[in-house]
């Protein structure tokens, strides 16, 4: 069995533009006429204008902290700090601690991890909830997150079965970005819908922003795998987060303006299903070993 190494999610780039028109109206029927009020009502720096993007910052802010006043370092976690706070490794999912594949995307490899990826958070958050709505926003998250890492998984057991290389099992992964790429993925997608209340050029030029965003920090992603710049990012985290955004958008477009109860009706049942999808791919992924 090789060394273990440390294999975090890396580093992604905030959208180059981040400015987001929350004087206009609520762009979908995800919020309540109160939610939607509090959105108008409060800037973009006040929690209660999007509470579910500021509760998602606060769990990570929260977890980071809570590790630094247990003596991990703040800028160079080990490896055995991570996987006591919720990393995740392949080798301990497959034993059965499945939970991490959720806590591992409220877990990060210091500072200035912790940073890029709540800027990045708290950018997509601001533009998406209003879409999504504030539990729509942590589903989103949490769902997307762990999509990633089941593909990240599923890519350390297909190479260990090729190479004979256990060592594969035991990378440590840690980091936000991918449910960050999940909510890019699902934005992508919402924002191609022309019945929404703004004009289709502000439209594209949000959706076009999102798209800047995931494919720059794609292809610094993908970088690394040529170029040793002396970190090393789950790439296939960010992609399974992509893809799994991009999924859960295509069904809710049809209700996104039919009225707020069908479009969450609709929400209920995609997420779901997706629920139910995840669990069936962590089983046949438990299965390949």
């Amino acid at each position: 069995m090789s060394s273990t190494q440390s294999h975090f999610e890396g580093e992604i780039v905030p959208p180059a533009d981040s400015t987001v028109p929350v004087e206009e109206p609520t762009p979908a029927e995800a919020y309540s006429p109160e939610q939607a009020r509090r959105r108008r009502e409060y800037g973009v720096w006040d929690p209660r204008s999007a509470p579910g993007t500021y509760l998602l910052l606060a769990i990570n802010i929260a977890v980071y902290l809570w590790m630094c006043l247990h003596g991990v370092s703040p800028k160079d976690p080990t490896e055995g700090d991570l996987l006591h706070y919720g990393a995740n490794v392949t080798w301990l999912v497959l034993h059965g601690q499945w939970y991490r594949l959720l806590t591992a995307t409220f877990v990060h490899v210091g500072l200035i991890h912790l940073l890029t990826n709540m800027w990045c958070l708290w950018n997509l958050g601001i533009l998406g909830e209003p879409l999504i709505g504030p539990y729509g926003m942590v589903a989103v998250y949490m769902i997307t997150g762990i999509a990633g890492n089941l593909l990240s998984m599923a890519w350390n057991v297909v190479f260990t079965l090729r190479t004979h290389d256990a060592g594969y099992l035991m990378q440590v992964g840690a980091g936000a970005s991918g449910a960050v790429f999940g909510i890019a993925g699902i934005l992508i997608v919402l924002l191609s819908n022309r019945r929404l209340p703004f004009p289709w050029e502000e439209l594209r030029r949000l959706r076009s922003m999102v798209v800047k965003f995931a494919l720059i920090n794609l292809v610094i992603g993908l970088s690394t795998i040529v170029v040793n710049v002396g970190i090393r990012i789950d790439n296939s985290a960010h992609i399974g987060g992509f893809l799994s955004g991009l999924a859960l958008g295509v069904p809710l477009v049809p209700r996104m303006t039919a009225g707020r109860e069908r479009y969450l009706g609709r929400q209920k049942v995609t997420f779901a299903v997706a629920c139910f999808v995840l669990a069936l791919v962590g089983y046949w992924i438990a299965n390949l070993l």
